[in-house]
């Protein structure tokens, strides 16, 4: 007894399935890449002036002011420039956000 071979049609989705992703041209990803390389080049610009500015080069200089009861310079050096790195890692988060959704790149666009 031979058996007929069945034939399964495979449908592809339609376009609405896709949630109606733009689609990322590759001069879009370019423009994307470039505005993420320059806000991390600000945030670790802002990150290397406060630990190794205000920690180690103007720690002299700070130390004649106060905050918490604590010489300023020493204060940066131990607590400030981890306080200023945390602050950075939210504000990343928070503009890269916002720099997805401007290129198209969100994966995060049809949830709540």
């Amino acid at each position: 007894m031979s058996e007929q071979p069945q034939h399964h049609s495979v449908e592809n989705p339609s376009p609405q399935d896709h949630n109606d992703q733009k689609t990322l041209t590759t001069q879009n990803a370019a423009d994307y890449w470039h505005t993420n390389l320059r806000l991390l080049a600000k945030l670790l610009t802002v990150w290397f002036v406060v630990s190794f500015g205000c920690g180690i080069l103007l720690v002299d200089w700070l130390d004649q002011f106060t905050f918490f009861g604590f010489k300023l310079g020493f204060w940066f050096a131990q607590q400030g420039a981890i306080y200023v790195f945390v602050a950075l890692i939210f504000i990343y988060a928070w503009r890269i956000q916002t720099i997805e959704r401007q290129f198209g790149v969100d994966d995060d666009e049809g949830s709540l």
